[in-house]
């Protein structure tokens, strides 16, 4: 009797999904747990294994379908699932370096959204290294390897460069145009940031912090921090913190807008803005308040991990009372953050510059970093928004008052 695959129930808020990519094609084997499809919803990529052993008779979605929880997308035909033919059969007809790969065999471990960008430029997987976590292929490495081709002189290789960014040289043909449907998660970044704009009254107040302190015990502890929990102590563990006490002193920046009423959170989630090959992605830290620094600094590593890799889960990256968002790792020195609806507030964090500042009659040189807090002007006043951002300051510039909370 024949299986039907099914689209598994999504998320809480997501009504559809789109066929991103099949893995497998009709009269294909099939085995218990093997991926056959990738979907892609406004959060996440959904990988749909096979329930059972069997041979893939029937495709019901063409990829850029859009389907529904409980739609049909395959038919399997259970039965005991063929193993890949023996290379000894290909290498007596022709030379042992001939010898195509087996399917499944050594193709590398490759993430969703690797996937997608091997297959949109029609890349062979086998002839890039992998540098991710037990071989994995990264955006990275298939940049890297489009920029070896390139400088190798490779026409296609250019021409396939362009498609991801690289700038075309006059007179190439790599200049046509090129036109691609946003993804799920960019278009759902695009409709988020223009119902911000739309819905609430933002307003940014900015701040500069003296980095000095935290700097210093980052240099003393560092080594016995990181043989202690096997993890570095970073800059971020330090605003998430500085930023939970603050919330709690002003707890209208920890709230949200629900209408005509004011949603107080008695908890402490803060969103981490983190790139990703698809985008923006904010994964959740949840009761930060209970965390400590080593738990906090390991959290937002897997974050990282896990947003190139395309394997964050819907439940990371639902809710959410704050969002902290670091431009800095990219070279940002000031810029408004937009807020993460339905939050009243978002740090901007930026990059920190040797810059001469002057301390008790003195000129001095000190790590310094810009804030930038955005808030809903709806609910909170400046006066609040200014004292909470100050309150993050004094917290950087002198740390003593997390562990005292005064």
């Amino acid at each position: 009797m024949s299986t039907e695959i099914r689209v598994p129930t999504l998320p809480e808020s997501v009504t559809d999904a789109t066929v991103l990519s099949w893995h497998k094609q009709p009269g294909d084997p099939v085995r218990r747990d093997e991926n056959l499809l990738d979907l892609e919803t406004d959060k996440v990529v959904l990988e749909v294994p096979s329930p059972v052993d069997g041979t893939l008779i029937e495709q019901r979605a063409k990829e850029g379908d859009l389907v529904e929880a409980d739609d049909v997308l395959a038919i399997i035909e259970p039965g005991k699932a063929a193993a890949p033919p023996p290379a000894t059969s290909v290498a007596a007809e022709k030379p042992e370096t001939e010898t195509p790969p087996v399917p499944g065999v050594n193709d590398p471990v490759l993430t969703p959204a690797v996937r997608r960008l091997v297959k949109e430029l029609k890349l062979d997987p086998r002839q890039i290294t992998g540098t991710g976590k037990d071989g994995r292929i990264l955006k990275s490495d298939v940049m890297a390897y489009l920029d070896k081709q390139t400088s190798n002189k490779d026409p296609d290789a250019e021409t396939v460069a362009s498609m991801v960014g690289n700038n075309p040289q006059p007179g190439n043909a790599a200049q046509a145009e090129q036109r691609v449907p946003m993804s799920r998660l960019r278009a759902r970044i695009a409709e988020r940031l223009v119902e911000a704009q739309h819905t609430a009254a933002i307003l940014t107040t900015f701040n500069e912090v003296n980095l000095q302190a935290v700097s210093g015990l980052r240099a003393q502890y560092r080594d016995r921090f990181e043989q202690e929990h096997g993890i570095r102590l970073g800059f971020m563990s330090f605003f998430v913190k500085a930023t939970v006490d603050a919330l709690k002193k002003f707890p209208l920046l920890n709230a949200s807008v629900d209408g005509t009423d004011i949603i107080y959170h008695g908890y402490y989630d803060i969103g981490i803005a983190v790139g990703s090959p698809r985008g923006l992605v904010v994964p959740i830290l949840r009761n930060a308040d209970q965390l400590s620094f080593a738990e906090i600094e390991k959290t937002i590593r897997q974050f990282g991990q896990k947003a190139k890799d395309g394997s964050l889960s819907y439940e990371e990256l639902s809710g959410g009372t704050f969002t902290i968002s670091n431009g800095g790792v990219y070279g940002s020195m000031l810029s408004t953050p937009i807020l993460n609806p339905p939050q009243s507030g978002i740090l901007g964090m930026h990059n920190i510059i040797q810059r001469p500042v002057a301390e008790h009659g003195e000129v001095v040189i000190r790590p310094m970093m810009y804030l930038a807090l955005s808030y809903d002007h709806r609910i909170v006043d400046g006066k609040d928004a200014v004292q909470f951002l100050v309150t993050i300051k004094q917290n950087l510039e002198d740390p003593a008052r997390l562990l005292l909370k005064i």
